[in-house]
């Protein structure tokens, strides 16, 4: 479930590209530090949780500065510099908002598989691309970086084949098999599906939900 309404997407996407680009072009902190710091402050959390004060209630500077002082105690004093095009930086920013508000996923997540030297690489090719571009290619990336499902971890480690837990579960094996290979979300499966294969996996039902893993959690 998003945590912001799509009307106020553009505005904070915006602010973070205007944060990383001011942190690494006019503090030149080295965006994976400064991406780091971000989280470490806590408001990447409130970023990602939709929180107006920080989505929409401050500027891209005004964003840095606080992360900057919460983590070092020193309130940095570098201008803005005046520019006249978005720089790389700008772009990582920008991409981090639009497919963190798309996927719902923690920042911190989204960094463990697209850190921020591998989002500036993607930045020739994609740029100028829709955005959708860039969610696929970065799914992509998710998919090869996390290519077994909650589910499937949790079966394999009770010993049972697919045909087996669907039989004890009283679900249907080709719904265990789609959801196995994400053809078929599970978190949107019916509540006594997931109680059923919970208790055939001896776990809880919120282990099974991709939310824990492959699209991490709003935050």
């Amino acid at each position: 479930m998003r945590a912001y309404k799509e009307t106020y997407l553009g505005n904070a996407a915006k602010i973070l590209g205007s944060m990383l680009d001011y942190a690494t072009n006019d503090c030149e902190i080295a965006g994976s530090l400064f991406l780091h710091m971000f989280i470490t402050s806590g408001l990447a959390e409130q970023f990602g949780r939709g929180n107006p004060k920080v989505v929409a209630g401050k500027s891209g500077v005004e964003l840095a500065m606080e992360t900057i002082e919460s983590t070092t105690g020193s309130k940095p004093t570098a201008p803005q510099a005046e520019r006249d095009y978005r720089t790389e930086e700008y772009w990582v920013g920008w991409v981090l908002a639009q497919y963190q508000w798309y996927t719902a996923m923690s920042f911190s997540f989204i960094l463990r598989f697209l850190p921020f030297d591998d989002l500036i690489r993607l930045y020739p090719a994609l740029h100028e691309a829709d955005i959708t571009k860039f969610f696929s290619t970065a799914d992509e990336i998710r998919a090869r970086a996390f290519p077994h499902t909650n589910l499937k971890r949790f079966r394999k480690a009770a010993g049972l084949s697919q045909s087996q837990l669907a039989g004890q579960a009283g679900v249907s094996l080709r719904s265990i098999q789609m959801y196995e290979q994400r053809n078929k979300d599970i978190n949107k499966a019916q509540a006594m599906t997931l109680s059923n294969i919970a208790r055939v996996l001896f776990c809880d039902v919120a282990d099974l939900l991709e939310t824990n893993s492959f699209y991490g959690t709003a935050g």
